[in-house]
């Protein structure tokens, strides 16, 4: 059961790798990111240092972490200073033999298997900044919005629980626990394009998923603006536009409340792109959602001894939490007590937002 699921991770993430035209590997898409070479080598030394109880090699040490762009510090490397692609492939191949033989802890085997399936996505948004001539072209079937519902939607005042007190989560979903939370009024759709392009207009920031305000830059074409489509933004965006129509970003514990009973819609890998919010009216999928939460432990946090930096690294009020998922989450991801979070000016992200009132 494991090893199947590892397996069909593994094919996941080798087959992104397969849409690039093979000299765009070097490229680095995001300023703040490794070069796209690097995670090629760091999801077999994840596996490996997590499974062997590594590192074994130089390779496991120079592939061990990635980057979280704090400040305004950039990485200075060059091409020249990585190994070759065919020797990055054969650490993989023995990596993965060795991993193979390994006993299966449960638990760390679902470790292994979530990293690599965030990193799944994380590649995504990565080679969704490449320039187009350097993927091919995947197929997507067109989808058509529905017939607008305009207003908000009225949440009545509640508990609501956050977290998980039993089965796999990562150490930031523990411990679970009820949270009181007063009545509001939440938007019935993400903001959309069309939305925040009268923002822009206003002197808003736009968005990197934008060409210009008539061109929309999907994972493999341009295209014009998808005016019913939700917008991607940075919580210093959503936050900005919210606070321009008079209105808030919701805290996690609201956005869990108002979530409750929401069926998974355009995610699980279906899509490369979203689709119009019309047509996936819910809350989990077709882009995550910013919350006005700073992540912070719940409760009776204990770090992972495995992993101890996988949370406790971000516990430094610089990230807010994002709750739902995108088209390029995993199916077990999208569990609600999943956390996911990133730093207010990074905008790469597949996020969007919804507004409250209260």
């Amino acid at each position: 059961m494991m090893a199947d699921r590892l397996a069909d991770a593994r094919n996941r993430t080798d087959a992104l790798f397969q849409i690039l035209e093979p000299s765009a590997i070097y490229d680095r898409p995001v300023a703040e990111r490794h070069r796209i070479l690097f995670y090629l080598g760091h999801l077999e030394a994840f596996d490996g240092n997590l499974l062997r109880g590594g590192p074994h090699s130089e390779f496991d040490q120079l592939f061990a972490f990635g980057i979280d762009p704090v400040g305004t510090g950039l990485p200075t490397d060059q091409p020249g200073d990585w190994p070759s692609i065919e020797q990055i492939r054969n650490y993989n191949r023995e990596t993965r033999a060795a991993v193979d033989q390994t006993p299966a802890d449960e638990l760390l085997w679902n470790v292994a298997i979530e990293h690599r399936l965030m990193h799944a996505e994380t590649l995504a948004y990565l080679l969704h900044q490449m320039p187009l001539e350097k993927k091919i072209p995947q197929r997507q079937a067109v989808v058509t919005g529905r017939e607008a519902k305009p207003g908000m939607v009225a949440v009545p005042a509640g508990s609501v629980v956050l977290g998980r007190s039993e089965g796999f989560g990562w150490d930031n979903e523990f411990d679970a626990h009820a949270v009181e939370v007063g009545a509001f009024e939440i938007d019935r759709y993400k903001v959309t394009n069309g939305d925040y392009l009268k923002f822009v207009r206003e002197g808003g920031s736009p968005p990197v998923f934008w060409k210009d305000e008539h061109t929309y830059r999907t994972m493999f074409e341009e295209i014009p603006m998808p005016l019913d489509w939700p917008v991607y933004v940075s919580h210093s965006q959503a936050s900005a536009y919210a606070r321009w129509v008079g209105k808030s970003l919701p805290t996690e514990a609201e956005w869990q409340l108002a979530a409750q009973g929401s069926l998974p819609g355009n995610a699980g890998f279906q899509r490369w792109d979203p689709v119009p919010v019309t047509a996936d009216p819910g809350m989990v999928g077709n882009g995550w959602e910013w919350t006005s939460t700073l992540f912070r432990p719940f409760p009776g946090f204990k770090a992972f001894p495995f992993y101890a930096g996988y949370s406790a690294s971000f516990f430094d009020d610089q990230h807010y939490v994002m709750k739902g998922g995108s088209a390029r989450t995993a199916e077990c991801l999208l569990r609600p007590s999943f956390r996911n979070w990133f730093q207010p000016n990074y905008q790469y992200v597949y996020c969007g937002f919804r507004c409250v009132t209260r």
